[in-house]
């Protein structure tokens, strides 16, 4: 064999293996979510966002709920008959209001028992998700967040704060418009949680899980752990299976720079625990 051959050889080799990994990781995946399928009788469903990292110009890009998650969320569900029961692994930082309350309405109205498994982290949208199902699974550091709206990068409620306590000549336009927004954006979020809190919970419980997670009495990125869910009246366990642990270690970090944090990757026990 030549040297131009074993150089183009290798130049094939290099170029497919990025392809090649993501069809293992993804059979890997596949091999998983059946197996918790098998084990549990339930469909697994999977919105899971990680950042990722554009592959020419190396910039970090966001990814967050958006309507073609609702779309695929609610195509899963059609397909799976009403009695089964559904698994929905969450891990998003949150996202589109409609595409989450999308998902919130099918997962709230469907008569078959619906688990949510939070692992890490469900902000937001998900947290919205999460407030529709009959149960929600933490592990012990996972937490949920407040569902208050945002308008651009400002809290509504905060907008609201600035036009109640400053007289209105000295108010911007603009200001205004926002708060506009503001108020008509909490008011559908309180409905929506009012309508996902109903049908469980006492008047009382349900009205202060509205105020809490909806009114902006936390700041937005609020870390809600199990303990305090559970205070706000929320059916939380922390009995997390330790599969699903395992599955969203098929779901990893897409790094293009040496990652922060770095351990041996296999399980330490004690010698009389082996």
């Amino acid at each position: 064999m030549s040297v131009s051959e074993i150089f183009w050889l290798f130049f094939i080799l290099v170029t497919l293996q990025p392809a090649l990994k993501q069809r293992l990781l993804d059979a890997s995946r596949a091999r998983m979510i059946a197996s918790i399928e098998r084990q549990r009788g339930s469909r697994v469903i999977l919105l899971v966002h990680r950042q990722e990292t554009m592959s020419l110009l190396g910039f970090p890009l966001m990814r967050f709920i958006y309507i073609q998650d609702s779309e695929a969320v609610l195509r899963a569900l059609d397909l799976t008959d009403p009695a089964i029961p559904i698994d929905l692994v969450l891990h998003t930082p949150g996202g589109l209001a409609l595409a989450a309350s999308q998902i919130a309405r099918a997962i709230h109205r469907r008569p078959g028992k619906v688990t949510v498994f939070v692992p890490h982290y469900a902000m937001s949208g998900g947290t919205l998700i999460a407030l529709a199902a009959d149960a929600i699974v933490m592990s012990p550091h996972a937490v949920l967040g407040p569902v208050d709206p945002q308008i651009g990068t400002n809290s509504a409620a905060s907008i609201l704060t600035v036009v109640r306590d400053k007289p209105i000549q000295e108010i911007d336009d603009q200001t205004l418009i926002w708060a506009d927004q503001a108020r008509k954006a909490l008011e559908q979020i309180r409905e929506i949680v009012r309508e996902l809190s109903a049908a469980d919970r006492d008047p009382e419980t349900g009205r202060r899980l509205v105020e809490l997670l909806s009114e902006g009495h936390f700041t937005h990125d609020y870390p809600i752990t199990a303990g305090v869910a559970r205070d706000l009246g929320l059916p939380v366990s922390e009995d997390m299976p330790p599969d699903f642990m395992r599955l969203m270690g098929l779901y990893p970090q897409p790094t293009r720079q040496r990652p922060a944090v770095e351990f041996i990757p296999s399980p330490y026990r004690k010698a009389d625990e082996r």
